[in-house]
């Protein structure tokens, strides 16, 4: 489905990126027009059949991914500064690199997603009865007119690439994981399917370009000759934790 060692996806690169972002553009142009009648719709289901995607959103909450990753990260960078050059420094180092990457290539597109936010303050569509799924207060709103885009799937889609990125098995389920979590969004009400496609559009072009610029300092990444992007993996980390496994056997 997705080549995870292509630089950009769809194709996209320096020269034909207003097309690409013309075509987005399309595609949220295009849903405006069902925009409220599919949010109505999704909303109007069984509650047998929306308790599920109420139980899945909270994967697109940040807190679970960005504090751990932080805390990891000030941990094995301050074992880093304390640690003597040799195995264990190398162990703690790749620690903090994959624990920043994490950090950074989830934080950074919510970041951005939470200044848009503000910006465009979309009422949500618990403000459709009063004000209609075209709802505006910008800069100065609260949570009920930051719909566009969604956080949450902003979130859940870094999550997958960001994990895809580095263990490509797991990519696929967390894809679908992160895919549940948009739709959940617009069953329990707090999206539109616009906010939806948005933010995951922020998520996966942050995750590559965090990924990128980590390729670039050749952090857990590198680029190829080829123009791909290759991730290094962590062998230290690896080696560690097999000399724990076995000594775990004995």
């Amino acid at each position: 489905m997705f080549d995870l060692t292509k630089r950009w996806p769809f194709g996209l690169d320096r020269k034909n990126w207003p097309n690409q972002l013309a075509w987005l553009l399309l595609g949220l142009f295009l849903l405006l027009f069902v925009d409220a009648w599919v949010s109505q719709s999704a909303q109007s289901w069984p509650d047998i059949w929306r308790q599920p995607f109420a139980f899945i959103t909270d994967f697109g909450l940040s807190d679970w991914v960005l504090l751990p990753s932080l805390i990891v990260f000030v941990v094995s960078i301050i074992t880093v500064r304390l640690l003597r050059p040799g195995f264990y420094k190398r162990v703690s180092w790749e620690i903090a690199l994959v624990s920043s990457f994490i950090f950074v290539g989830v934080g950074a597109p919510g970041l951005l997603t939470n200044l848009l936010k503000r910006f465009f303050g979309r009422g949500r569509p618990s403000q459709f009865d009063e004000s209609g799924a075209f709802s505006f207060q910008q800069f100065l709103n609260d949570w009920t007119f930051q719909s566009f885009p969604s956080g949450h799937a902003t979130t859940a889609m870094a999550v997958a690439f960001v994990i895809g990125f580095m263990a490509p098995r797991f990519f696929s389920l967390i894809l679908v994981v992160s895919l549940a979590t948009g739709v959940s969004r617009i069953v329990i009400g707090m999206h539109y399917p616009t906010d939806v496609l948005a933010g995951f559009a922020i998520g996966l072009i942050g995750a590559y370009a965090v990924r990128n610029v980590y390729a670039g300092r050749r952090w857990l990444f590198a680029n190829q000759a080829d123009g791909s992007v290759r991730f290094r993996g962590t062998p230290n980390l690896r080696r560690a934790w097999r000399r724990r496994t076995q000594r775990a056997r004995r």
